[in-house]
């Protein structure tokens, strides 16, 4: 039987007990039913896990016990999903299925054709409920990070969000010279710890924007002769990056228990 998991924001390292507060006790007792002698597995953001069995429930707390600790995986290839914000609430099942899919980090942005303009406050909203959307992805995907979700940035700030020496690659309906694959395949990059990768909003980019794109380092790419959705694209590319760095299904991905 799957053991339920719980996100648990606090250094799971330094203890052999936690109490589980408020935030956690409806989900816990009410949600999965659990009881005394139930098992969880707690996670914390980072890549640290706990398996913990529960000793004690209260009306105002969760004691559970360390049963097994799980240190964080050796990391692969660092991947940023640069995402300009398409219309209504796409945003939402980008963000939740790109966690699914592995994306460490997700950074919105307003190209010159999103629709969406959000007030301030509709912008801390929005981030607010991004992060969220993270953390219960992560807890059903079995991820023991979170992707980190940025602020919602211009497109020159953007261009800037890239790790040091990655492979960077801007999708562009009107590429004709490189596909995707063969960016991805091509010797020069064999050595790249992180991969960035810019996705337009529903009318794309123009190709003003991408050249200037290309001034700052990042590969037009092309992912074939359809024309895809924006949230297909999005998922389509981490998809393919995951396959062709052998990122799905390695038995080298697999938990050292401490």
């Amino acid at each position: 039987m799957t053991v339920p998991r719980v996100y648990f924001p606090r250094n799971l390292e330094d203890s052999d007990h936690f109490e589980l507060g408020k935030e956690n006790l409806r989900y816990v007792k009410s949600v999965l039913r659990m009881k005394k002698g139930d098992r969880l597995m707690l996670f914390d953001g980072n890549g640290w896990e706990c398996e913990v069995v529960i000793r004690q429930i209260t009306t105002d707390a969760i004691v559970v016990a360390v049963t097994k600790r799980y240190s964080p995986r050796g990391r692969g290839i660092f991947i940023t999903l640069i995402q300009s914000l398409p219309k209504a609430n796409k945003m939402d099942f980008i963000v939740q299925k790109a966690t699914e899919l592995g994306a460490d980090r997700i950074v919105p942005f307003l190209s010159s054709r999103s629709v969406p303009r959000l007030s301030t406050e509709k912008t801390r909203l929005k981030i607010a409920r991004w992060q969220h959307i993270a953390v219960e992805a992560a807890r059903q995907c079995g991820r023991a990070d979170i992707p980190v979700i940025d602020e919602i940035l211009s497109f020159e700030e953007a261009l800037t969000q890239t790790e040091s020496e990655s492979l960077n690659m801007i999708f562009w309906e009107e590429e004709t010279g490189k596909g995707v694959r063969e960016v991805l395949c091509d010797q020069r990059y064999d050595g790249v710890k992180a991969i960035s990768v810019i996705v337009g909003p529903e009318g794309g980019f123009t190709k003003e924007e991408v050249t200037r794109a290309g001034e700052k380092g990042f590969v037009s790419v092309s992912l074939g002769r359809q024309v895809l959705k924006v949230e297909t694209a999005a998922l389509t590319i981490l998809s393919i990056i995951q396959y062709e760095k052998g990122m799905f299904g390695g038995t080298s991905e697999g938990k050292d228990s401490r």
